[in-house]
């Protein structure tokens, strides 16, 4: 056999070429240097093997690889060689058949010594045939290839490592892409933050993560360019996910090269920013606003001095009408609030904090809220502020602390007067919402700067103050009523658009538990009272109050709620007699609640729609939804009178 049908890692060493010629030649062959050159090969081990597979003749490389001296395996079958899962498939044999099927054979496996370590082996058995072709037995050279295979092990591991590595990431994109730009890998947060899997990307150009106006304008190329003119380019901007979406983005593009200095492509890195740039661009839209209301508080000033003017001479004409005076108080109120958010500014106190240990008994939100609201009346009257407490859901009851929770309300209380200038308005509402209940507290002060939301409730933030509207002193312990609240399983959050005028409003949830059964009955007894009940629904406050009025004017009792869905619950918890419902409302509207009523109470209360929509058409959907009647507005005092008394008859 020639030397161009062995393999090529072996043709070209002097022990190959020894074997070859061996092949070449009857095993007979006396050729005694060639024998001496096959017998001192150290490096590989050459042997022979007869028809059967039994070892003929032995090398120093066979010896020294496998461990045998020649007198202890020369005669023996060569499987020996060969660990139990190889002899029980009988691969020894397979071996030697395909080498006399095809003339040679190679194979690389574990094979062992003699004592029975085993060693990473490189195979080739070769048929032998003498002169006039008769087959006489193998050659056998065997390679010992374990340093390379640990070598290789390392090397695969350590890619491995990488590739689980890169892959894991979830917070970046990490992929590479050809030399033209075309994506060749993708890891987790590739997918993650693009929206593409593997399948779906590989092979596609990295220019489809860029919206049209960038790739029209060739970035893309020129990201690339400036990658492996510089080895590497950094740029932050807008890229697209798969669904369309965009995201801001910074990347990181490196030009990648091998060892002989050929360009092979590019790594190419990216983070989601977008939330970072958002962050940035809330500061910067603040700081807009702010020069705005700046701006727009000169030029409101001369519209208001007129106005205020007005309403000064209508308080000096002694009008002795009660619908004049409603609607004088009316407009005072709104243009106090209108100067309010022109020339106020926003401030907000230190806070302290501490630890509070509390009593568990059943407490009556209700009683607890109106002891706080006695406990600041001295403050409410010497600013004079309008101070209301709407309970829109009765007889709410928690396991708790009763003088804690007193503090936590009497504290927000005389947080908002505090921040409230004279005259203003306070509006405390108990509510439920589920299982919880919920305590609002609203003003109409000078609000909370935005950025300070997220850290009102940690102890000495305080806003920057302007001297000529400072309100000195200590800021109320809004830590503390933070901590109160939480010990009572609840929670206590602050909502404020932020400008003066407009104010706060800080919103304690407690989870409620079942009131105690005498005081269940009598508090059901005294909201119903002996006399009707109307509700008045509305959520223009002004038109709600002055409606309210004019019922409790006709002597009955009544309640207001603001919005649909304060109405359905007051609805079911007050059970009034009537309710004059505006149709539209916010969240859900006055059809909904009708609708909603009629299929959850047994006993429904006759609804009349006070509202501005007068159509034939909003009539016919008022009663398909349950309406019994239909005013107008403004009602027609006289009509509403009698509509009232035919009803509650």
């Amino acid at each position: 056999m020639d030397a161009k049908d062995s393999n090529p890692s072996t043709a070209s060493s002097p022990a190959s070429a020894a074997a070859i010629s061996t092949a070449d030649r009857t095993i007979g062959s006396d050729d005694s240097d060639y024998r001496l050159i096959v017998d001192d090969v150290s490096d590989y081990a050459i042997f022979l093997l007869d028809t059967g597979g039994f070892i003929r003749s032995w090398n120093e490389g066979a010896r020294r690889i496998k461990g045998y001296e020649p007198d202890e395996v020369i005669g023996r079958h060569f499987s020996i060689f060969y660990p139990e899962e190889l002899i029980a498939k009988n691969w020894p044999d397979t071996e030697l058949a395909a080498a006399r099927a095809n003339g040679r054979f190679e194979d690389e496996g574990w094979r062992l010594r003699k004592d029975g370590t085993r060693f990473w082996a490189n195979i080739i058995i070769t048929r032998l045939t003498d002169a006039d072709g008769t087959f006489r037995g193998f050659s056998k050279i065997t390679r010992d290839l374990s340093e390379r295979r640990r070598h290789e092990e390392k090397l695969r591991a350590s890619e491995e490592r990488f590739r689980l590595l890169v892959e894991g990431v979830h917070d970046y994109a990490i992929f590479m892409l050809d030399p033209s730009g075309h994506i060749v890998s993708w890891n987790a947060g590739a997918q993650r933050i693009k929206g593409y899997t593997a399948a779906e990307i590989l092979g596609k150009h990295f220019s489809i993560f860029y919206p049209n106006e960038v790739v029209n304008a060739g970035w893309p190329a020129e990201e690339l360019r400036r990658a492996v003119k510089d080895g590497h380019f950094e740029d932050e901007g807008w890229r697209l996910r798969k669904d369309g979406s965009r995201f801001w983005a910074n990347v990181t593009i490196t030009a990648l090269y091998d060892e002989t200095g050929r360009h092979r492509g590019f790594a190419k890195i990216a983070r989601d920013l977008t939330d970072k740039r958002r962050i940035t661009s809330l500061e910067d839209e603040g700081r807009r606003i702010t020069n705005f209301l700046a701006m727009l508080g000169h030029e409101l000033r001369n519209p208001l001095a007129p106005i205020s003017n007005a309403l000064s001479i209508i308080e000096m004409s002694g009008v002795e009408s009660e619908q004049v005076r409603i609607a004088q108080a009316v407009i005072g109120r709104q243009l106090k609030q209108l100067v309010r958010l022109v020339d106020d500014l926003l401030d907000v106190g230190r806070i302290t904090s501490g630890k509070i240990h509390l009593e568990s008994k059943l407490v009556d939100l209700g009683e607890a809220i109106a002891y706080a609201i006695e406990s600041v009346e001295p403050l409410q009257l010497a600013k004079s502020h309008t101070l209301k407490f709407a309970v829109e859901a009765v007889d709410q009851w928690i396991n708790g602390d009763r003088a804690r929770i007193v503090q936590v309300i009497a504290n927000l209380l005389t947080n908002a007067i505090k921040f409230t200038p004279n005259g203003g308005a306070i509006l405390v509402t108990l509510r439920r919402n589920g299982a919880e209940a919920e305590i609002s507290i609203r003003d109409t002060g000078i609000g909370i700067p935005q950025h300070l939301l997220k850290d009102i409730f940690k102890p000495f933030v305080q806003a920057e103050q302007d001297i000529a509207h400072s309100q000195g002193g200590l800021g109320l312990g809004l830590s503390l009523v933070q901590q109160i609240v939480s010990l009572h399983n609840g929670a206590v959050t602050a909502c404020s658009t932020g400008r003066g005028g407009s104010g706060s409003e800080f919103v304690v949830t407690l989870p409620t538990v079942a009131a105690p059964v005498d005081a269940s009955v009598e508090a059901t007894a005294t909201a119903r009272g002996n006399g009707k009940r109307v509700l008045v629904v509305d959520d223009n406050q002004d038109a709600a109050a002055t409606l309210q009025l004019v019922v409790a004017g006709l002597g009955y009792e009544t309640a207001v709620a603001n919005d649909g869905h304060s109405a359905l619950e007051m609805i079911k918890t007050l059970r009034p007699d009537v309710v004059l419902l505006d149709i539209g409302l916010p969240g859900l509207s006055g059809i909904d609640v009708a609708k909603k009523v009629r299929r959850e109470m047994i006993h429904p209360p006759s609804l009349i729609a006070v509202t501005a929509y007068g159509l034939d058409n909003d009539q016919d959907n008022a009663f398909k939804a349950g309406f019994s009647a239909y005013l107008t507005k403004p009602a027609n005092i006289a009509e509403l009178s009698q509509l009232l008394r035919r009803i509650l008859v």
